[in-house]
């Protein structure tokens, strides 16, 4: 496999998935232009640049306070960066953050396209450590993370409370270790328990296939700085197949870099027509118009709540600019900008810092609200189920989360429940020995960790059948009634 098609990325620990991907940086000439000027951290500030005598003098009776009088010695460089990251935490945004030499090295790395982490994109918010997505076949992914689970514990510490880099720091550790989350998700009454292995992935952002009726489907899993001319590369083979129609899908995919979702957009959107809108604290506003030529084929968006940022330009600018359909679920709802600023500390280090926010072409403003889909359909529940926390064996007249996640398996193998509220029903019991019957199990009606593991084992297979993505087909089903209507 040639290197510039594919990236490795060495998921050892989470660190800072929180980087680039749910974050969107920007380094267009236009929000350069607009952030000149920041003095280097060795000028004197002047004029409301930087701190005032009087601010200066009240920070420096603080850092002598803690120097001669705190009960131990500390580290003047801790404090430092302290009082930094907490006028960082002060702006109440998550995608602000300021970061030492270590983690900002590994922040770099991540806009290239190399990953290190668990593989969940997650954000603070109100005190708490939210996933926003997890990355397709990471481990985070074949753990059963979803978007919107709150990360409670890593190996028995609490994050909630900590600052976003100091939480994604305690899941560090060498590959081939255990990290042991434990998460709350809405629906489920008790905090869920997985165990995930630490290791080395290969990672591609880009993923193309062809169907037979010439409808191709293009893959986006991130957008790192290859993933614009991996997409071309692959759009290119599809239409010299004679592709007659594209889905586009960013299910699951938590953003990145803001000219390189231009960029991937761009081809389909026809001469002067709006890809994206930049509006900064001025409310001031920059439109980046095409200079594409636009494509004659029909489109669908595959989108979902695990898309978020970059994604949601892309599914924006395709909706509003170039007539594509928008299928799935509502997406995360993530609008603003991002800048990194490192030469300014002058020390290794850097501080992410929002700078404006974008708007679709016809200027809405998705933050917080996320887009709405045109042709709604909902994933299968067992895509939330959450894995067996094998505690117990589950047997008849049981109640609880581990049921009804078992119950949602089952169904979706089509082995049919009467019910799905995590009772074990009668009928729960039948589809139980049903399932053991035809996988040469014994016949017991009790789930031990033997069934467990086969059923898990189906589940896993049965979502990777994509006869079974029903988000998919409905995407491919939109693009072929265009080409129907059209022929």
């Amino acid at each position: 496999m040639r290197f510039r098609m594919r990236t490795l990325a060495v998921f050892v620990v989470l660190t800072m998935m929180i980087s680039v991907l749910g974050t969107l940086m920007a380094t267009d000439k236009w929000v350069m232009k607009k952030l000149s000027g920041i003095p280097a951290a060795s000028e004197t500030a002047s004029d409301g640049e930087g701190l005032s005598e009087k601010e200066s003098a009240k920070l420096g009776a603080v850092m002598d306070l803690i120097e001669d009088k705190y009960y131990k010695d500390v580290e003047r460089e801790d404090v430092i960066n302290g009082a930094i990251a907490g006028m960082m935490e002060s702006l109440g945004d998550p995608y602000s953050v300021y970061m030492e030499k270590d983690t900002a090295k590994h922040f770099s790395e991540s806009i290239g396209g190399s990953f290190t982490g668990i593989g969940a994109e997650v954000t603070l918010e109100n005190g708490k450590v939210v996933v926003i997505a997890a990355i397709k076949d990471s481990p985070a992914a074949r753990a059963g993370v979803l978007p919107k689970d709150v990360l409670l514990s890593v190996n028995g510490v609490k994050l909630e409370g900590l600052q976003l880099n100091d939480a994604v720091a305690k899941i560090r550790g060498p590959r081939g270790t255990k990290a042991k989350i434990e998460i709350q998700r809405t629906g489920v009454n008790k905090p869920i328990r997985l165990e995930l292995v630490r290791d080395d992935i290969d990672v591609e952002t880009v993923y193309a296939s062809m169907k037979e009726d010439k409808v191709g489907i293009i893959e986006i899993r991130q957008f790192s700085k290859n993933t614009a001319e991996r997409f071309a590369e692959e759009l290119k083979k599809l239409e010299d197949q004679g592709m007659k129609g594209l889905v586009i899908d960013v299910r699951n995919d938590p953003g990145g870099v803001l000219p390189v979702v231009i960029s991937i957009a761009e081809p389909f959107i026809a001469k002067g027509k709006a890809i994206v809108q930049v509006e900064d604290r001025e409310g001031d506003k920059e439109t980046t118009d095409s200079k594409g030529t636009g494509r004659n084929y029909p489109l669908a968006v595959l989108i979902n709540e695990g898309s978020a940022s970059a994604s949601e330009i892309l599914a924006g600018a395709l909706q509003q600019s170039a007539g594509a359909v928008l299928v799935g679920s509502k997406t995360f709802g993530k609008g603003t900008v991002q800048v990194n600023y490192d030469k300014s500390l002058g020390d290794g280090s850097l501080v992410k810092i929002t700078i404006a926010k974008w708007l679709t072409p016809n200027g809405t403003w998705v933050h917080e609200k996320g887009i709405e889909p045109d042709v709604a359909v909902a994933a299968p529940e067992v895509y939330k189920s959450a894995k067996l926390s094998r505690t117990e064996k589950l047997k008849k007249d049981q109640i609880g989360d581990d049921v009804r996640s078992l119950q949602q398996m089952l169904n979706a193998l089509g082995y049919k429940t009467d019910r799905s509220d995590g009772y074990f029903s009668e009928s729960t019991d039948a589809a139980v020995r049903q399932f053991q019957q035809s996988s040469g199990l014994p016949v017991t009606g009790v789930v031990d960790n033997a069934t467990a593991d086969v059923l898990e084992k189906g589940v896993v297979a049965w979502i990777r059948n994509s006869s079974n993505d029903v988000q998919l087909n409905s995407a491919l089903s939109a693009v072929r009634e265009k080409l129907k209507k059209a022929s």
